[in-house]
């Protein structure tokens, strides 16, 4: 059956480690996508406006599943977004504030938001995955719609923080890590998988006609939902015992390696999938 619908993670899956893709090969790719009825979406833990200017020339043509499902759009029309509601965003402030290992951001709608107390380091970070950021006094004093929660952490605690955080709060907000010592405390249901499932209902898709890319636990429910299921091989065993299929490397421009096998195949892709990249449950 045809794909009619590609999603993909940034960091770790279609960028490489500079933030940056081969943008001439992709425009290309992008331009068949286009004549073949391929819809393209971004599903990423990043801010809606910082995905966007990734893809300067075409942006206002792609589907968004930003921040982890908590925001998605299509051609710059909200389809969906979150709300926490102010009583669990206080709640939850509560008890990130015990923790001085935790650095937060608050993701809104409008923007996302960091305390004048934090470092300039921490702001210089968090300004490479949100367009948008604003630093204030008080979380109290914000007055947006709240998505999500970006706690960043050392990394060797991302695992224990991450079920502490489940066993407190985790009847108002599901903590998800992409690794790299970062957790997000998402709305329960409101992931990835979720956002997809909206855009292929609005375009009327299956999930066998989607393929999806990722590399970090935060994509595992996309990558369970759709037939066409792709681990980075930089992605972690997880990641890849939740995968169909293993396509290479995010430094290696793995994602679009995947995308010219799709289209330069002269038979049925998943017969090309099977003889090019190793299934998930055969890794040694």
């Amino acid at each position: 059956m045809a794909i009619r619908l590609i999603a993909v993670d940034m960091d770790g899956t279609f960028l490489n480690g500079q933030k940056s893709y081969d943008q001439e090969r992709f425009l290309k790719q992008y331009l068949k996508m286009k004549e073949h009825g391929i819809r393209f979406v971004v599903a990423s833990g990043n801010q809606y406006y910082q995905l966007r200017s990734y893809f300067s020339e075409i942006q206002d043509e792609l589907g968004y599943v930003s921040e982890n499902g908590a925001f998605v759009l299509d051609q710059g029309q909200e389809v969906f977004s979150a709300d926490v509601r102010k009583e669990d965003v206080r709640r939850i402030l509560e008890v990130l504030a015990a923790h001085e290992n935790l650095s937060v951001v608050l993701c809104g709608k409008e923007s996302a938001y960091i305390l004048d107390r934090a470092s300039d380091r921490f702001f210089e970070i968090m300004s490479r995955y949100y367009y948008r950021l604003k630093r204030v006094p008080d979380f109290e004093q914000v007055d947006d719609q709240i998505l999500k929660f970006a706690l960043s952490c050392p990394q060797n605690q991302t695992l224990q923080l991450k079920e502490l955080l489940q066993e407190k709060i985790g009847s108002i907000v599901t903590p998800v890590s992409s690794g790299h010592g970062s957790i997000d405390l998402i709305v329960p249901g409101f992931h990835k998988a979720h956002g997809i499932q909206l855009l292929q209902q609005k375009w009327k898709i299956k999930d066998e006609e989607t393929m999806a890319f990722g590399d970090g636990g935060n994509d595992i429910e996309m990558l369970k939902h759709v037939n066409y299921s792709f681990a980075m091989e930089n992605g972690s065993d997880e990641v890849k015992d939740s995968a169909k299929y293993i396509a290479p490397s995010n430094e290696g421009s793995g994602v679009l390696e995947i995308i010219d096998q799709y289209f330069n195949n002269q038979g049925f892709f998943p017969s090309a999938a099977r003889h090019s990249f190793k299934e998930a449950n055969d890794r040694v």
